[in-house]
């Protein structure tokens, strides 16, 4: 076995690029992906240009650390370019500050409910509303709303 690898090292990468692509398909965390892809261009390049194993070790680490680096560079630049309401996915209840809704029931001691959607969400205010008032998202408190007033809304 150890004749075959070294009469042909190209056979060891090839297989150690997928092993490693294939061990990446199954965990899916992606920090196998840039070694596999790696052992693969080495095994490609030993094909080709036949150098020593220690050679092809340096290239392996060097395409190793590289595609890491510009993987990561690539995805801070994808982080930078997010949409503000991207960057608030699954975060519901910080999409609805600034949204306006009506009062279904008065507010009674500054705590009621209003209808977002099909759902039902808790309110706070300072002061009591009736029903029926245009009140703005200010802030969320847990899964609260603070609501006021539209007409005492900076526009």
């Amino acid at each position: 076995m150890v004749e075959m690898i070294l009469a042909h090292p190209h056979i060891f990468w090839l297989s150690l690029g997928g092993l490693l692509l294939a061990a990446e398909m199954l965990g899916g965390n992606g920090y196998l992906l840039w070694s596999g892809v790696a052992g693969v261009i080495t095994g490609l390049l030993t094909w080709i240009l036949p150098v020593s194993w220690e050679w092809q070790a340096v290239i392996f680490c060097i395409l190793t650390l590289l595609a890491a680096w510009l993987w990561s560079k690539w995805l801070a630049r994808q982080v930078k370019e997010l949409k503000p309401a991207d960057s608030q996915l699954n975060q519901r209840g910080q999409q609805l500050v600034g949204q306006r809704f009506t009062l279904n029931a008065a507010l009674v001691n500054g705590r009621g409910q209003v209808r977002v959607g099909d759902s039902a969400w808790p309110v706070t205010a300072d002061d009591d509303f009736p029903a029926g008032s245009k009140v703005e998202v200010i802030a969320v408190e847990g899964i609260t709303l603070r609501v006021r007033l539209c007409d005492q809304a900076k526009h």
